[in-house]
């Protein structure tokens, strides 16, 4: 969902480092998330609110958009590209907790400061919203609330899911769910039928499912030595024999 502003009196923010720069204009009707998007659950005048209170963050790839631990203020909109959550053991080990796409929403469940990190797998752009205004806006617009509320629910089965995955599945278990579940996460890029389309690195694939960049590596190779895949490149994957993929995902192999 990208928001149009209207002109503010407050100059505007400068570009931060690290390939963060703040926009000041867009459009909503040419978003090409806005129907993935909440915003695509309101009338006109609350889609006019949402601009008013939206700031547009384009970030390059690798760049931070929040950091573990800051204080947290804002709520965010991914717009377009992708961006990685992840936390920071004391060790220095990371654990990425989830993968977000164009549609998807970023710190409706936090307190005052940020409990993880977010940083783009690739150019993105992003809405911002202060928490406070955003709230209010909520309250007072019942199609708005229902669709968070939705959100919500399908964030908490899909933190649920990833909890089986880690506690019980095998690798090649858990790399094939993987496989199966992330198209539907990027509906504003189809691919063909079977296409895979990976903007994150093996060793972060190996982040989100507990694994060593090794055993992923060794897992593809499995799969493709049975056929079940083909690896064009290392931002495509072509999943050859889907049914074969979803008995491993579901433990029947």
């Amino acid at each position: 969902m990208a928001v149009a502003l209207k002109p503010a009196p407050a100059p505007r923010t400068p570009p931060q480092s690290g390939g963060v720069d703040r926009l000041e204009n867009s459009d909503c009707d040419t978003c090409g998330a806005r129907a993935l998007s909440v915003c695509g659950a309101v009338d006109d005048l609350d889609l006019q609110r949402l601009g008013d209170l939206a700031e547009v963050i384009r970030l390059k790839s690798g760049a931070a958009l929040i950091r573990e631990g800051e204080p947290a203020p804002h709520i965010f909109n991914i717009t377009s590209g992708s961006l990685r959550v992840y936390k920071l053991l004391p060790d220095g080990r990371r654990q990425i907790t989830g993968f977000l796409f164009a549609g998807d929403f970023l710190g409706l469940a936090i307190g005052e400061t940020y409990v993880f990190s977010a940083e783009a797998m690739e150019a993105s752009t992003v809405c911002r919203f202060r928490k406070g205004p955003f709230r209010v806006l909520v309250a007072n617009s019942p199609p708005l609330e229902r669709m968070l509320l939705d959100r919500t629910s399908h964030e908490l089965a899909a933190a649920q899911n990833q909890m089986l995955l880690l506690g019980r599945k095998t690798a090649i278990e858990r790399m094939a769910s993987f496989l199966l579940d992330l198209p539907g996460h990027d509906p504003t890029r189809p691919s063909a039928p079977g296409h895979v389309r990976l903007p994150m690195k093996r060793g972060e694939i190996a982040d989100y499912l507990g694994l060593t960049i090794e055993t992923v590596s060794r897992v593809l190779t499995r799969m493709k030595v049975k056929g079940l895949i083909s690896i064009p490149s290392q931002k495509e994957l072509i999943v050859e024999r889907p049914e074969r993929l979803r008995q491993h995902a579901s433990g029947e192999l």
